[in-house]
């Protein structure tokens, strides 16, 4: 599968598209434009994000780690977790639940 193919932007917000959900984990397409933002939030879940396309910021418990094209950041269960996009991005969140 193309993962750049299925790329889906809006004005109003960043999209979440659904890829692949299994018993335990839950692949997810996520498209942002410049300047929006996911607030930091915890979830109950464990979440890999491999930026495959643009730059900007994911937040991973307290620390804020920059991001461009083919970085891996890992948030743990429970951590806050949030993307700021500087530059458009499409990035793959792959969750497993722990």
């Amino acid at each position: 599968m193309d993962l750049m193919s299925t790329a889906e932007f809006s004005p109003t917000g960043p999209v979440k598209k659904d890829l692949m959900k299994t018993a335990g984990s839950n692949i997810v397409l996520v498209y942002l434009e410049s300047g929006q933002v996911i607030p930091p939030h915890p979830e109950p879940y464990a979440v890999v994000f491999v930026v495959l396309q643009g730059e900007g910021i994911i937040t991973a418990g307290i620390i804020e780690h920059p991001v461009k094209p083919l970085h891996l950041v890992s948030v743990k269960k429970d951590e806050n977790r949030g993307i700021r996009c500087n530059q458009r991005m499409v990035l793959p969140g792959i969750r497993k639940d722990v």
